[in-house]
């Protein structure tokens, strides 16, 4: 973990050198200003001597100047080297984040993720600042001031030196029982953005259900959690002040009592006394730093573990070596396919799917909710690898070729259809960057899109808000569409993205996709017939097996489950995942 996070200083290495330089400079400088202010004490004060006092006291001015220069340059360095790294780990973050398989995805949730990104990444941060300005500052403030204590007396310095082992005791005991909290403090965070993250993006669910009263007690419960260990965590580090306050005072009466006696006995001047005094503040107070550091380095332990576990994820799915770049047709072959989820370990999806598509041919697939539909597009763009079997598409196996290249060749629209904020032909260039306005406009003519986008007051400059709430379900399908279309795919695949279409515009979407792009290889998910029923062939899924795989004239004399579907549909337009029996009991 270590290694990991100290990685990503990078650049800010300078100013992580700097920064303890400077501290030191500051605090052999601070250390000094006592050990003069007893010469202007003794030489000067006491001895009568003005010319004394003016040369200590201009010397004292001069080292406070200089002092204060260093700290001011440590600051800054300080600043700049922690949010530096900062920076760097949210970018090692979501670099390789970027580079997930869905499979590395479903390890993490979207809120863990989140919240790994922000709020453990701000814990590092504030540990590295403390760890280049506190961390230094206080060992060697604490050092060079005993070293000082004990050349004015070496009699009174055991006193502090009892008072540092006190403390060091009770720092230790809070550590220990403060570490396990912490971790689970930022699990809770955890659950909470995860709430906080739900409950936003459903907000219109939410209203429509009228659940709000439930979502407040799920947050409700979800901060009294957090809460509640932060209270623990905080109650055990609040003992570490009373601990500090009582041992500072009883150092201070220690010193004034024994020290008072030296000084009538000869053994010590007054303003020896006086440095003791403030050399001794200073010790106390480097224990007190050294207190807060450790806790902080406890709190962020977790944090740095959270963080280096992501960093240092490695992908299930990677450019294989010598990747292949040519993919030189559309047709799309399963050979004796199964797939299961957690990587293999969990209960599988498709099992022995066999299944040929000529490049320019159409498949569609139908089966009810859960026969593994979703899944088994997942597998042609290589957003999850097989268990068993191969895919390959154009001839090869989709293992061997350059996912950047196998997923610009291939074009998934999702069945959650995702859009950004930005202008309508912002997000058409994610599927070309480089497109230009004539060419986005013939996508969405063939998506059926330019006619409501034209309509708009500011065409394809109209904003979009995030994940297209401005806009209806249907054209959010349809501009979709037209993304994928962009990118000139060999295979076109679509996740029941007409859904939210009526009948009329899905005809058309279909109608002119095999009109004007004959050589595409298209598969459709659907749950209409109608979507469906033209392709060339159609694959029937029943709990991840093949029911059959035929034309839909075939279909309709040999498979029962189709069969079935096709007269549920016909007879009221219901949706065949319903249960047997729904317009009966309707009756």
């Amino acid at each position: 973990m270590i290694k990991t996070l100290f990685k990503q200083i990078g650049q800010y290495a300078r100013a992580s050198i700097l920064t303890p330089i400077f501290i030191m400079l500051e605090v052999i400088l601070d250390v000094l200003i006592p050990y003069v202010t007893a010469w202007l004490i003794d030489e000067g004060i006491n001895a009568g001597d003005l010319g004394n006092v003016y040369k200590y006291g201009g010397l004292m001015l001069v080292m406070a100047a200089l002092s204060l220069l260093m700290g001011i340059l440590g600051g800054r360095y300080v600043a700049f080297a922690s949010t530096g790294f900062a920076a760097n780990l949210r970018k090692a973050m979501y670099r390789n984040i970027q580079r997930f398989a869905f499979s590395d995805i479903d390890k993490y949730s979207t809120s863990g993720l989140i919240t790994r990104m922000t709020t453990d990444v701000s814990n590092l941060q504030s540990a590295f600042q403390m760890f280049l300005r506190t961390s230094i500052r206080a060992p060697f403030s604490m050092v060079f001031s005993i070293v000082m204590c004990f050349v004015i007396s070496p009699q009174l310095s055991f006193i502090f030196i009892t008072a540092t082992v006190v403390l060091a005791l009770v720092i230790t005991i809070i550590i220990r029982k403060v570490s396990a909290t912490f971790t689970r403090v930022f699990k809770q965070y955890d659950v909470l953005n995860a709430a906080v993250q739900e409950n936003v993006s459903a907000i219109r669910v939410v209203k429509a259900f009228v659940r709000e009263d439930y979502e407040n007690q799920k947050f409700e419960l979800a901060a009294k959690g957090l809460y509640r260990l932060y209270v623990k965590a905080e109650s055990l580090m609040a003992i570490n002040h009373p601990v500090m306050n009582l041992v500072v005072y009883g150092c201070i009466i220690a010193i004034s009592w024994f020290g008072a006696q030296f000084i009538v006995g000869g053994d010590l001047t007054t303003g020896q006394l006086t440095s003791l005094f403030s050399y001794v503040m200073s010790i106390l107070m480097s224990l007190m730093m050294l207190s807060m550091i450790f806790v902080q380095i406890t709190m962020s332990a977790a944090s740095g573990k959270r963080v280096a576990e992501v960093i240092n994820e490695v992908p299930d799915i990677v450019n294989p070596d010598n990747a292949d770049t040519e993919i030189t047709s559309g047709s799309v072959d399963m050979n004796h396919v199964s797939f299961a989820y957690l990587g293999g370990s969990g209960e599988y999806a498709l099992h022995d799917i066999d299944l040929h598509v000529p490049s320019g041919g159409t498949l569609g697939v139908i089966g009810g909710t859960g026969s593994g539909k979703s899944s088994l597009i997942t597998l042609i763009s290589r957003l999850y690898d097989v268990s068993r079997g191969s895919v390959m598409v154009g001839g090869k196996d989709v293992r061997s070729l350059d996912l950047t290249a196998l997923r610009n060749a291939v074009a998934v629209v999702l069945q959650k259809n995702v859009l950004f904020s930005g202008s309508i032909l912002d997000n058409l260039r994610w599927g070309n960057e480089n497109a230009t306005l004539d060419e986005c406009r013939v996508a969405c003519q063939l998506a059926q899109a330019d006619d409501f986008v034209m309509a708009m007051p500011q065409g394809y400059d109209t904003h979009v808000e995030q994940g297209g709430a401005n806009l209806s379900g249907g054209q959010r399908q349809r501009l979709c569409i037209a993304r994928a279309l962009l990118k000139k795919p060999k295979v076109l695949i679509l996740d029941d993205s007409t859904s939210a279409c009526d009948n009329a515009t899905d005809a058309l979407i279909r109608t002119a996709l095999a009109k004007h792009e004959p050589t595409m290889t298209k598969i459709i998910i659907a749950q209409r017939i109608s979507s469906i029923k033209d392709c060339d062939r159609i694959l029937v899924l029943d709990n991840g097996r093949m029911s059959g795989c035929d034309t839909h004239d075939n279909l309709l004399k040999s498979n029962r489950i189709y069969q079935e579907i096709c007269a549920i549909q016909e007879e009221d337009g219901a949706d065949f995942d319903a249960p047997k029996g729904r317009k009966e009991d309707a009756q």
